[in-house]
């Protein structure tokens, strides 16, 4: 299975962004506004400049109450582990776990097309197993 199957499978397709130069609030605000837990931060809505979360303005905000009206750019993660529709979702899921990361960009090529949360994978996860416990009873039933 691969990541665009779980992309398509998504009711909202796309991703939502955020420009960095946004304030902290009003990425509060988008997060609440759409009940997500991330937004990819980009300039013009197809590169990615980095992501931030809610565990990212959680962080900041313990140190300095401030950083609300401060801009996106100055609390979001740079460095953005980003994943290709045609990679295996299995190998996603590891890569998720191993650093604690949830939610991945979707790229094709430099265009953001999608993110993907651990809530995505898990419920796909859930729904393929569902199938294969389906046919299987079918399948004893028949005998």
């Amino acid at each position: 299975m691969q990541i665009k199957d779980v992309l398509d499978a998504k009711t909202h397709t796309g991703a939502l962004t955020i420009a960095p130069d946004a304030s902290v609030r009003d990425l509060l605000a988008v997060l609440a506004e759409h009940n997500i837990g991330a937004l990819v931060v980009s300039g013009d809505g197809r590169a990615v400049a980095g992501i931030v979360s809610e565990r990212d303005v959680v962080r900041h905000l313990q140190r300095d109450e401030t950083v609300l009206d401060a801009p996106v750019s100055t609390i979001m993660t740079t460095t953005v582990v980003s994943g290709d529709g045609g990679d295996d979702v299995v190998g996603l899921m590891r890569l998720m776990t191993d650093r604690r990361i949830r939610h991945v960009p979707v790229l094709d090529g430099e265009q953001l097309v999608g993110v993907i949360s651990i809530g995505d994978v898990v419920k796909h996860r859930i729904e393929q197993l569902e199938q294969e416990r389906d046919h299987l009873e079918s399948y004893v039933h028949q005998t």
